[in-house]
């Protein structure tokens, strides 16, 4: 088919739903892309929110993808837009119907075809102390820094497992704190085991090799096997608890304790599937790091016909990843639309594709070195908080798990009320269920914690009230 005209929904203006709507429009789709934050960009591309804020510096790269989507005469960029819930479109034509709340009130966006970009959040290990104020995700330390100027700490330490620890670390010492250490619990010799993948990514060693510089200009040491186990308030701060931890994370004896303002933890990211499982799109397990992920083709077509997803959805692998699969999807999603027949779309598609399987293979490998083993259980005490949000304690887990015969997810959501509070499990939920495989002997899939009617926390009037459709 060629010559059509079409209209795209695109859900998220991170690296892949900007590089899809950009593939899109250039094609020539007429483009909404609809995205939570003030400002396009996401995380990775996070703009400031305040006036007066100097914009983080990110490489031509990325910095010219942000400037094209946001002048492209075929593109509307729609800030502030909550998407809390998802349906699939009637009929065969495919699409989805997405309902919104922003600052105009409730919106109904209907479209014959959606690229689904929503990214990913912070993973996070539960250990005493993690629910301290001044403990935070490394994720929301970059945030404040990047897009409000603020710092979590005059001092901080950053700790757990990942590539994004020294990300975080010299932005924070670049904009001003004094970094204690980065705590990295991954052997990381792990890394000659993956010859093939690191070859095949010369940027990705480039990119690491100006993060280490940059610890040692602002001499920031790495401790590396290592991990937090513990955080306990120190006079008017925290005192963290360095321990050697083995390959499982089974902890071993203390190595230091270290004063600070605030600790920034990171082990990794979570995919956010909410929307898609929403739409009907199947799900799968990936294998490299245990994630929930979205099953796409090749060219980010879900099973759902008309909605497509690409970037840390479909498993999380860095910005450069997610531009590669964005613009795969906006090209497929073009194709949908009648605007690219099948001979223009294999042209297009061709080395976008050999990019993204390079790219694919050394985030397997990533994730395998990063992964985060059960041993962080140990660490537990029956006292630790596991859901903030329901005030679900360790021990009270293990104990119905015990007296119950707890044995699924369903279950220990309705006895505990484990993930049933504002995040719905988004924090917690990973956790519950690698803690409840262990006590009761069985795998749990995560599917649960995500199947959800309402996608995201809104006002009861969003939800009473039908917006006009767009």
């Amino acid at each position: 088919m060629s010559g059509g005209t079409g209209r795209l929904a695109v859900v998220g203006a991170g690296p892949a739903g900007l590089a899809a709507a950009l593939a899109a429009a250039g094609a020539g789709a007429e483009v909404t892309v609809l995205d939570l934050g003030q400002r396009p960009g996401g995380q990775y591309l996070r703009q400031p929110a305040v006036p007066g804020v100097r914009p983080a510096p990110h490489s031509a790269h990325f910095a010219d993808l942000l400037r094209q989507a946001d002048t492209h005469p075929r593109i509307t960029i729609h800030s502030g837009q909550q998407v809390w819930s998802a349906e699939p479109a009637d009929g065969a034509a495919g699409g989805a119907t997405l309902r919104l709340a922003g600052p105009a009130g409730p919106t109904t966006v209907a479209a014959p075809v959606v690229v689904l970009a929503p990214g990913g959040y912070d993973r996070v290990v539960p250990f005493p102390g993690w629910d301290l104020p001044g403990v935070v995700t490394a994720g929301a330390a970059q945030a404040l820094a990047k897009g409000q100027d603020v710092l979590v700490g005059r001092r901080v330490l950053v700790a757990g497992t990942g590539p994004f620890l020294l990300v975080a670390a010299t932005g924070l010492a670049s904009a001003g704190a004094e970094v204690a250490g980065v705590v990295e619990a991954a052997p990381l010799r792990r890394w000659s085991r993956h010859p093939l993948a690191v070859a095949g990514a010369p940027g990705k060693l480039a990119e690491a090799a100006r993060h280490f510089a940059a610890l040692r200009r602002y001499r920031i040491p790495l401790w590396r096997g290592q991990a937090v186990t513990e955080v306990v308030e120190d006079a008017a701060g925290l005192r963290a608890t360095v321990r050697r931890v083995d390959g499982g994370w089974r902890a071993g004896e203390v190595t230091r304790s270290v004063p600070v303002d605030a600790v920034c933890v990171g082990y990794g990211f979570t995919p956010s599937v909410d929307l898609a499982v929403a739409l009907g799109c199947a799900t799968r397990t990936d294998p490299a790091d245990g994630s929930l992920v979205v099953t796409v083709d090749e060219s980010g077509r879900s099973s759902v016909p008309g909605v497509l997803v690409a970037g840390e959805a479909t498993g999380v692998g860095g910005a450069d990843l997610a531009v590669a699969e964005g613009r795969l999807a906006g090209l497929a999603a073009a194709h949908r639309l009648g605007l690219l027949d099948d001979a223009g779309l294999a042209r297009s598609t061709a080395p976008v594709v050999r990019r993204t399987a390079r790219q694919r293979r050394f985030a397997a490998a990533l994730h395998r070195v990063h992964r985060v083993p059960d041993g962080w259980t140990n660490w537990l005490r029956d006292e630790t908080v596991l859901c903030r949000c329901e005030e679900v304690t360790v021990g009270r887990l293990r104990a119905d798990v015990a007296r119950y015969g707890l044995d699924d997810i369903r279950a220990l959501k309705l006895v505990t009320r484990v993930g049933m509070g504002l995040c719905q499990g988004r924090v917690c939920g990973r956790a519950a269920a690698c803690l409840l495989a262990v006590a009761s002997g069985r795998e749990q899939p995560l599917e649960d914690f995500a199947k959800r009617q309402i996608v995201m926390p809104v006002p009861l009037g969003a939800v009473a009230e039908e917006g006009p459709p767009r």
